[in-house]
């Protein structure tokens, strides 16, 4: 098993997109990329930690590849939409892709570039790619 981690907006959408996945075993919600140690939903919801909503996801490599995964990942969010998707305001629904791999790395750097240049959206994907930091599960919520 492989792990691969995404912030696409409000974690929950994400989670069940990817949970419908052929190949994803496992799903998580949670919080990465920020400065505040095993933050809550409302820290994170305060826009005080610094961190994304994510979805860290566990796949077979040999029943998904992780381009597969980026094709999904692109498709259900608005990759040009800074600290935003839909009504969701905030830091914290920031359009990232956090690699775990130098591979991974390279392949989500590939992917970014060439669905920029496919003319998909007239704006540019502010998409981050930035390294897997420490994951911390959600916790509480609404």
């Amino acid at each position: 098993m492989e792990t691969a981690t995404f912030g696409a907006g409000c974690f929950w959408g994400v989670e069940t997109a990817f949970k419908q996945v052929d190949g994803v075993t496992e799903t998580a919600t949670g919080y990465m990329g920020g400065h505040f140690p095993n933050p809550s939903y409302l820290d994170v919801a305060a826009r005080i930690t610094g961190h994304a909503e994510v979805v860290q996801l566990q796949y077979n490599p040999d029943r998904i590849s992780y381009e597969q995964l980026l094709e999904i990942f692109w498709k259900i969010h608005d990759p040009t939409s800074l600290n935003r998707q839909g009504p969701d305001r905030g830091e914290q629904y920031r359009s990232v892709i956090f690699y775990h791999t130098p591979e991974q790395e390279r392949i989500a750097r590939h992917s970014k570039h060439r669905l920029q240049l496919s003319g998909t959206y007239d704006r540019a994907i502010v998409t981050e790619i930035k390294p897997a930091s420490e994951f911390y599960p959600g916790k509480g919520g609404p």
